[in-house]
């Protein structure tokens, strides 16, 4: 599945930009949430999301880049996000907040940081509908892709399918043309790209040119 991160779009014209990429094939919108103290950045809340809601369809993946997220996991899910990912590195009860997720209608994803053991997540595969793996430090769009996390995938895709084979696996950061084949036969089921397609001339033909190349790498 390919999932537009909107946070490298012109908010200008970000509207005619999401449509542009639901015409190219996306599957997902990603919506990154940041508060200026887990991460050195701030971006839209829960109320842009409502907006984007009204006028979308597909389902919104909210990546929630904050401290004490559990404190506005219901107000996202209530703005209409269908997916919520939360970070192992500032959660000290991940159980309970993914558990929180499923029990208001979301599904719940744990994320973890370039610099974080895998080991840190094993437990929380149990619980979790899916995996986000940073492939940049979180906090800002445009980011080079760190070629590390290709054996990162590879590794993370063996503890899910021993763990837990129906939790999915997400990668974010730094994918492109040049990248995008190989995460996908690394294992990446999500792949989430922000400048990639929104820094495009034109949005729809890069969306579709993506959707195709992830397309050929599942059947090779």
């Amino acid at each position: 599945m390919l999932a537009p991160s909107i946070l490298a779009g012109d908010w200008w014209n970000i509207g005619q930009q999401i449509e542009a990429t639901i015409g190219g094939g996306a599957d997902i919108l990603h919506y990154d949430v940041m508060d200026g103290h887990f991460v050195p950045n701030i971006t839209a809340g829960y109320e842009l999301l409502a907006h984007i809601r009204k006028r979308v369809s597909l389902p919104i993946d909210a990546h929630l880049m904050i401290e004490n997220p559990d404190k506005y996991i219901p107000k996202f899910i209530e703005a209409g996000a269908n997916w919520i990912s939360v970070h192992i590195e500032n959660n000290y009860h991940i159980h309970r907040t993914l558990q929180l997720i499923k029990e208001l209608g979301a599904k719940a994803g744990v994320v973890i940081n370039p610099g974080t053991s895998l080991s840190a997540i094993e437990e929380a595969i149990y619980y979790a509908d899916y995996v986000l793996l940073m492939s940049v430090n979180p906090g800002f769009s445009g980011q080079k892709f760190i070629e590390r996390s290709i054996e990162r995938l590879i590794a993370l895709k063996d503890i899910r399918d021993r763990i837990n084979p129906y939790c999915l696996i997400e990668i974010d950061g730094g994918i492109k043309e040049s990248n995008i084949t190989d995460v996908v036969k690394a294992g990446a089921d999500v792949i989430v790209v922000g400048s990639g397609i929104f820094k495009a001339k034109d949005i729809e033909a890069q969306t579709r040119k993506l959707k195709s190349l992830m397309l050929q790498a599942v059947s090779i």
